[in-house]
């Protein structure tokens, strides 16, 4: 029993992907020529979300200042994940509340040019919302990674990366796999190799 449920469970994550091939290719190619003008033109990247999507904000930070692999040694790509430093989690989260966590650092972080990336998989999470909110005010493009309905989120954003599925594991397994295929592109696009 254990051993079928793997391997449905694996085949609809291959059928998710699938899905995604055809309905965030575009997108994905979007949000890579956002990001590589922002970047060209002295920007940086700003990254949020909540909980498994909080980790994909870090990884791919990571992946920007870092470099995805290390066999292409090139210039750092400046990105800051949003969800890092719990001193100042708290202390918005104390003094405004939490729906402010990441809005109050795009304010004090972000400038016009910068690009704001949010990590939904509803689209509906009130800290990214406002994020992208205070974003807008500010003249900061935005790139939403959420779920097939895009919630509140995906109106709000400059480029919306809806995921085909409402299955919140599913969801977050094809955005790692496009925030992949978007720091690669970046990578490439900046810094092809030789």
């Amino acid at each position: 029993m254990n051993t079928e449920w793997v391997r449905s469970y694996l085949l609809e994550i291959s059928e998710t992907a699938r899905r995604a091939t055809e309905a965030c290719a575009d997108e994905v190619a979007a949000a890579v020529e956002l990001v590589v003008n922002a970047i060209l033109d002295g920007g940086k990247i700003l990254i949020c979300g909540n909980g498994g999507s909080a980790a994909d904000s870090q990884g791919l930070a990571a992946e920007f200042v870092s470099t995805l692999t290390v066999d292409h040694r090139r210039p750092a790509i400046p990105a800051v994940a949003l969800t890092t430093d719990s001193s100042i989690l708290t202390a918005i989260a104390n003094d405004f509340g939490f729906d402010g966590v990441f809005a109050r650092q795009v304010e004090a972080l972000g400038r016009p040019g910068d690009v704001l990336i949010g990590i939904s998989t509803s689209g509906n999470s009130p800290d990214v919302l406002r994020a992208f909110e205070q974003a807008a005010s500010q003249g900061i493009r935005t790139v939403a990674l959420t779920g097939a309905d895009g919630g509140a989120l995906a109106p709000l954003a400059s480029v919306a990366i809806r995921v085909p599925s409402s299955e919140t594991s599913h969801i977050q397994e094809i955005h790692l796999a496009l925030e992949h295929a978007l720091a690669f592109l970046v990578e490439e696009t900046l810094y092809p190799r030789g």
